[in-house]
């Protein structure tokens, strides 16, 4: 099976560093690449976490990436900017979307300062992903990025693609709720396992109430064409998230969930 992890990271960081070493990897780009080929996974997308400058966007063939607006708050006097180079990227085959952090940077997805960038994503036809869920940092505000915002912006804006990143955990009625409502709205299911599990089934039995909540309401949306894998490299272990998605998948939408929709969605043409 081929697989396509739609939501990673690429940042050279020691927080970056320590979250790799206990999800039992490295981070970096050659044991990425390594890792990858060990498990079949042909192509990933890279969710920006770097500044909006074209020279700090390079990526090899296996990579594709959302340029990422996490560096600054939105304010009038930075948007104009912001937009002649987000276009920029967008105008790049390996730029396929772009990535929004609303929680990080303490703006709703659906206000009018957001406009020119779902204006772009329209005119280049790319979709926007949105962080949705929890977040890393205490400094980080969740009325923002709960996935019930998304529902608003998906009204408003009824030509744009919207990825909700991490299905909006764990807020999971709700992000279902406003998956299942707006045709313009897909998920991830990246960022809900974190470090390294030495035991999938026991790991199972522990979890079994979350897990069985999540089971639950993904039979409820009953639309495997709308979800994504990822796993938010370096945040957890790749082996396991390929067994985790796999159980709470069944088998007959694998191939949709691992590979077709990412290459739909992201227009990735593998």
């Amino acid at each position: 099976m081929k697989i396509i992890d739609a939501h990673i990271h690429l940042c050279q960081e020691p927080y970056f560093d320590q979250i790799a070493e206990v999800a039992g990897h490295k981070n970096t780009s050659a044991h990425l690449k390594d890792e990858y080929a060990a498990h079949n996974i042909v192509h990933g997308v890279v969710m920006g976490n770097r500044g909006l400058e074209l020279n700090e966007h390079h990526y090899p063939d296996y990579l594709s990436y959302c340029i990422g607006l996490d560096s600054t708050c939105f304010n009038e006097a930075e948007v104009v900017q912001q937009a002649y180079l987000v276009e920029k990227h967008l105008q790049r085959k390996n730029c396929v979307g772009i990535k929004l952090y609303p929680g990080y940077n303490h703006f709703y997805i659906y206000d009018s300062l957001v406009d020119p960038f779902y204006q772009l994503a329209m005119q280049y036809k790319k979709p926007v992903a949105i962080h949705t869920g929890l977040t890393a940092t205490s400094n980080a505000l969740l009325k923002y990025s709960h996935p019930m915002t998304l529902d608003e912006a998906a009204v408003r804006y009824p030509q744009v693609q919207f990825v909700m990143c991490h299905i909006g955990n764990p807020w999971l009625v709700d992000a279902i709720a406003v998956i299942e409502k707006n045709e313009n709205v897909v998920a991830d299911l990246s960022g809900i396992l974190e470090g390294r599990i030495d035991s999938m089934p026991d790991f199972f039995k522990s979890k079994h109430g979350y897990i069985s909540f999540l089971k639950v309401w993904l039979e409820y949306l009953d639309n495997y064409d709308r979800l994504l894998y990822g796993t938010d490299w370096p945040l957890a272990n790749l082996s396991n998230y390929i067994e985790f998605v796999a159980r709470i998948i069944p088998e007959k939408h694998h191939d949709k969930v691992f590979f077709d929709n990412a290459n739909r969605i992201y227009e990735l043409g593998l």
